[in-house]
């Protein structure tokens, strides 16, 4: 065994924002976890980023001591911008190196095929296995993730080529080049097509990168920033026609329709991916309300003596979701899905239940999984919890999605009644207005109960106004009459 000498270099490495998943092409920069000379280590957080699901920490893909920051809180940063230079240390001028049995020497310029592979192909071939499962790259942990291998030991460069093989390409790095054929274009994955269509992006104008000419998540994501960078500075929208030959001679360069413009706020990546959501929701489902008072005072009555000794009673919003839960139950359509061609109707064994709340960063809808499973008491605990962790801006991305129907009790608001929009890619929404006291009839006599709107906004092309109705009566029945609900009559 053997030794040598070893001369200590540095480079310095741009970290860019990488694609934090669902579709984002950008993200608002919270506060700095770190500041400039600060040694930090590899998957260290060094901030904190708001994405349209939630305030996440960013973690560096490499460790070194930060030379610079990019950028200060309020800032937004889109992906592929710099995050955060990191002066890293490095060895050079191996003499006499060590190597240990079994292992196989992969320095950074070696591509020989008997080695190891080029990072460039390595990087492609992580890419294209995690565009074919459908996922965005992870956050946590993306610079040191480990793929299975084929059971022969790499050289730790090898190891580490491999393993970065998710992150941000370096500012020192070049785009791999693959090889393109003629012919239409290939979007091999239902994702990518989608995502284009999201943003509103023609497949054909995009070029593509991917092996044999097909367009990746990666060239979907660049020319959307391509388009966005392109609209900058050209009168072409009627606000920017607009000049200081306003009626009254006060407008200016920034005035519309004889008015002057006090201010312009960039919306929020949250504030856009629900305008996207909702755009969506309208443009491609055929949906129709139904809607029916219904009298809340008997369950009004009920929850106070459901209070355990010394305990709290359950929130109504817990009682109303296991009624709901109860009736979509012999109504699954209306937990179901369409497929993305709309030719299946996807049914579920159960419900993953969306639960709209309203936060100071605007509307979430944290899912409760398998909702249908728990008692009223455990969903009264689960939508305290999901709650306060949505209000608090810590509710994790993955938290966000995958809800089969979603329960809106807007009634917390002050408002009665709402023509709700449907959470693609559901099929229906709940709302519930407030519940108060109201002259109704019983028996013949105007007397005065606690009276609630139930609106239900359902997809015409799953099921017609009958099963609809069929599903609110079911409710309202249960609200009406809630012993039912727990089997004491």
């Amino acid at each position: 065994m053997s030794t040598g000498s070893a001369t200590t270099t540095s480079r310095t490495r741009t970290f860019r924002l990488p694609d934090l998943g669902e579709g984002l092409t950008e993200a608002g920069l919270v506060q700095w976890l770190v500041a400039v000379g600060d040694t930090i280590a590899t998957d260290q957080p060094i901030a904190e980023v708001e994405t349209a699901k939630s305030i996440v920490e960013l973690p560096s893909p490499f460790a070194g001591v930060v030379t610079a920051l990019h950028g200060t809180a309020g800032d937004t940063i889109d992906v592929g911008a710099p995050v955060l230079d990191v002066a890293e240390q490095g060895t050079a001028g191996h003499q006499g190196e060590t190597q240990h049995p079994g292992e196989e020497r992969a320095d950074e310029n070696n591509t020989d095929a008997g080695n190891v592979r080029p990072a460039a192909s390595v990087e492609h071939e992580t890419y294209r296995s995690e565009e074919r499962a459908g996922s965005g790259n992870v956050l946590i942990g993306y610079g040191t993730s480990e793929r299975a291998s084929s059971g022969r030991r790499r050289a730790p460069r090898a190891a580490a080529a491999r393993g970065q093989s998710l992150r941000p390409r370096l500012e020192h790095e070049t785009e791999p080049t693959e090889s393109k054929v003629s012919g239409p274009v290939a979007v091999r994955s239902p994702l990518v097509r989608r995502l284009a269509r999201d943003l509103g992006l023609d497949v054909h104008a995009i070029v593509p990168t991917g092996a044999d000419g097909a367009v990746t998540r990666a060239d979907v994501l660049a020319a959307a920033v391509d388009s966005a960078v392109d609209g900058i500075g050209k009168d072409t929208s009627r606000e920017a026609r607009v000049t200081s030959e306003t009626p009254d001679g006060r407008g200016g360069d920034d005035a519309l329709d004889g008015l002057a413009v006090s201010s312009r706020e960039r919306l929020s990546p949250l504030r856009k991916a629900v305008s996207g959501r909702l755009s969506r929701s309208r443009s491609e489902i055929p949906e129709a309300t139904v809607w029916v008072d219904v009298d809340a005072t008997d369950l009004w009555n009920l929850r106070a003596d459901m209070a355990p000794a010394g305990g709290t009673a359950p929130s109504i919003t817990a009682i109303l979701a296991r009624f709901v839960l109860l009736a979509l139950a012999e109504h699954p359509v209306l937990a179901s899905r369409l497929s993305d061609d709309g030719s299946e109707l996807i049914s579920f064994d159960g419900v993953n239940l969306g639960v709209a709340v309203d936060t100071d960063r605007g509307l979430l809808v944290p899912v409760l999984p398998r909702a249908h499973t728990l008692s009223v008491d455990e969903l009264d605990s689960a939508l305290r919890e999901v709650s306060s962790t949505a209000r608090e801006g810590r509710m994790p991305p993955e938290r966000l999605r995958g809800s089969t129907f979603t329960l809106n009790n807007y009634g917390g608001l002050g408002v009665d009644g709402s023509a709700a929009i449907i959470n693609h890619p559901e099929v229906a929404i709940l709302g519930i207005g407030r519940i108060i006291e109201r002259p109704w009839v019983v028996d013949g006599q105007v007397v005065p109960r606690r009276i609630a709107q139930l609106s239900l906004v359902f997809d015409h092309r799953v099921c017609d106004g009958g099963y609809a109705a069929s599903f609110l009566r079911r409710v309202t029945e249960l609200i009406e009459h809630p012993l039912r609900a727990f089997g004491r009559v």
